[in-house]
């Protein structure tokens, strides 16, 4: 079976209808999580210890179709080639 890793991660906003990082350094990555309910639940987490900070958001972003296992090579290879 093959592995579905989710990252879970936030922070404030720029503005509440906007997915743009105020300070891309202050993200505040929450983990990795080997499947999306342990994913989910880390993300609400975090959500509800935010909830009176309007500006501030947590995602969790899928790891596992980052990659296509298919192809000889993904397009997250050609970075800095």
């Amino acid at each position: 079976m093959p592995q579905r890793l989710h990252l879970v991660f936030g922070g404030e906003l720029v503005a509440s209808d906007k997915t743009v990082f105020r300070d891309v350094s202050k993200i505040h990555v929450v983990g990795i999580f080997p499947d999306y309910d342990s994913a989910y639940r880390a993300w609400k987490s975090e959500a509800q210890r935010t909830v009176d900070e309007a500006q501030t958001r947590y995602f969790i972003a899928h790891l596992h179709r980052l990659r296509d296992e298919t192809t000889a090579a993904g397009p997250t290879e050609e970075l800095g080639a």
